[in-house]
C-alpha cells in the first residue's frame, strides 16, 4: 500500500488496453485489461492469479491507471481470476477504499464466491490498528507528555463507551432477569465473596487491631481510653472498610476477571460468541459484574466486624476495657447513617472493579503477554477509580450533611 502511494502520480503509458508486466521485465502472473472512457464508467477486468509475488507491479500500474482514467465510476470484473490470495484481496480492498474516498463509484463484478469468501475474512478494522509491539524509538519529554495525554484520553474514551454498554446490559438484564445467567453469578459469587473470606478476615482482623493500638498510645497521655472504640468504629465503617475491602477485591476479583475474559479473547472464544449471535458484554460482563454487587456490600459489612473485633482485643488487654463497655461505646458512636453511606460506596465499588476488569479483558490482542498487562492494568485502575470514587463521596456527603 505504501509502496503503491510513492508511485501514485507516476505517469503510465497512455494505452487504452493494456496487458500488465512485472517491472522488473518478467511476465506477470495475471493480467489487465481497461474498458471505458476516460473520466466516466471505466471496468477493470482482471485474469490470472493476483498473488503476493505479483503486489509490486499491480500496486504500482493499477493506482497509476486509476490516476490516469479518473473515472466516476469503477467496475472491477473479477470474472477471470484464477486465483486470489489474502493480499491480494486486500489490495482490490484498499482499492475499492480509495475509490470511495474519491468520491467514485465503486463495484465487483462477477465475484467468485472464493474470492468473496477471502474479502470477508479481512478486517479491516484490525489492520489498522496499533502493532502489537510498539517501536522503540524514545522521543523528547514534551513529546512523550503528548503521548501519554493521547494514551490516557483514548482509554478514558473507552472506557465510557464501555461503562455505557456495560449500564445499558445491566438496565436489560434486570427488565428481563431471565436473560441472566444466574447460575454464572452464583458461581461468581462464590469466587468473589466466599473465597474471599479468609483474607479479608485477616487483613481487617489485623487493622482494627493495629490501629486500635496506634490511637490508644496517643489517647492514653490524655486518660482518654475510652475514645478509642468509636475513634475505630467510626473511621473503619465510614472509610477504612469500604476500601480496603474493594482494594482486596480488586487485586482477586478484578484481576480474574480481566484474565478470564483476556484469555477467552487471545482463544477467540468472545468472536465465536458473537458469531453465535450472543452479546459478549451481556453473556460475561453482566454475571460478574452483578455478583461483585451483591457479594462486595456483604464483605464491606464483614470487614468492618472483623476490625472491631481486633480493636476489641486491644481494648480488652492493653487498656483496661470490657467487651462490654468497648462495644457499648462502638454501637452508641454509630449510627444508620452511618452504615448505609458505606453500603452505597461499596456497591459502587464493586461496579467498577468488575467493570474495569471486564473492560480491560476484552481489549486484549496479543498473546500470554497480553493478558498478563491487561491484569496488571485492571488493577491499576481499579485502584485509581477507587481512591477517585471515595474521595468525589466524601466530598458529596460532607456537603449533604451525611
Amino acid at each position: 500500500m505504501a509502496e503503491a502511494r510513492r508511485h501514485f502520480n507516476q505517469d503510465a503509458p497512455g494505452r487504452f488496453w493494456a496487458e500488465m508486466k512485472r517491472s522488473s521485465g518478467a511476465a506477470a502472473h495475471y493480467s489487465l485489461k481497461i474498458a471505458g472512457e476516460k473520466g466516466k464508467e471505466v471496468i477493470f477486468s482482471f485474469a490470472g492469479r493476483i498473488a503476493l509475488q505479483d503486489l509490486s507491479s499491480f500496486n504500482t500500474e493499477v493506482w497509476a491507471r486509476l490516476q490516469e482514467m479518473y473515472p466516476a465510476k469503477l467496475i472491477v470484473d473479477l470474472s477471470q481470476v484464477e486465483y486470489l490470495d489474502s493480499a491480494g484481496a486486500l489490495e482490490l480492498l484498499n482499492l475499492k477504499q480509495e475509490a470511495l474516498s474519491r468520491s467514485i463509484t465503486f463495484q465487483f463484478a462477477h465475484l467468485p464466491e472464493t474470492a468473496r469468501g477471502i474479502m470477508e475474512l479481512l478486517d479491516r478494522d484490525d489492520l489498522a490498528a496499533a502493532p502489537l509491539v510498539g517501536g522503540r524509538d524514545e522521543g523528547n519529554l514534551v513529546e512523550e507528555l503528548g503521548e501519554g495525554a493521547r494514551r490516557f484520553t483514548d482509554d478514558l474514551t473507552q472506557v465510557t463507551t464501555f461503562l455505557g454498554a456495560l449500564l445499558r446490559a445491566l438496565a436489560y438484564a434486570l427488565l428481563h432477569p431471565r436473560t441472566v445467567r444466574w447460575g454464572d453469578v452464583a458461581s461468581y459469587m462464590k469466587r468473589a465473596g466466599l473465597d474471599g473470606l479468609p483474607i479479608v478476615s485477616l487483613i481487617s482482623f489485623l487493622l482494627g487491631l493495629i490501629l486500635a493500638f496506634m490511637s490508644s498510645l496517643q489517647l492514653k497521655q490524655f486518660g482518654a481510653n475510652v475514645y478509642v472504640a468509636p475513634l475505630l468504629a467510626i473511621a473503619v465503617v465510614k472509610e477504612l472498610g469500604p476500601i480496603m475491602t474493594a482494594i482486596l477485591v480488586a487485586g482477586r476479583s478484578g484481576s480474574a476477571f480481566a484474565a478470564e475474559i483476556g484469555t477467552m479473547k487471545v482463544n477467540e472464544e468472545v468472536d465465536a460468541l458473537t458469531t453465535m449471535g450472543f452479546d459478549p458484554i451481556a453473556f460475561l460482563a453482566v454475571p460478574k459484574v452483578l455478583a461483585a454487587m451483591v457479594v462486595v456490600p456483604l464483605l464491606t459489612i464483614y470487614a468492618d466486624l472483623f476490625a472491631i473485633a481486633g480493636g476489641l482485643v486491644v481494648g480488652v488487654l492493653g487498656l483496661d476495657l470490657t467487651a462490654y463497655t468497648y462495644l457499648k461505646d462502638t454501637q452508641a458512636s454509630l449510627t444508620l447513617m452511618d452504615i448505609i453511606p458505606s453500603l452505597i460506596k461499596a456497591g459502587v465499588f464493586a461496579l467498577l472493579i468488575a467493570g474495569i476488569g471486564c473492560q480491560r479483558g476484552f481489549q486484549v490482542r496479543g498473546g500470554a503477554e497480553a493478558v498478563g498487562t491487561a491484569t496488571t492494568s485492571a488493577v491499576v485502575a481499579a485502584l485509581f477509580l477507587i481512591i477517585v470514587t471515595d474521595s468525589a463521596f466524601a466530598l458529596a456527603f460532607h456537603y449533604l450533611g451525611i
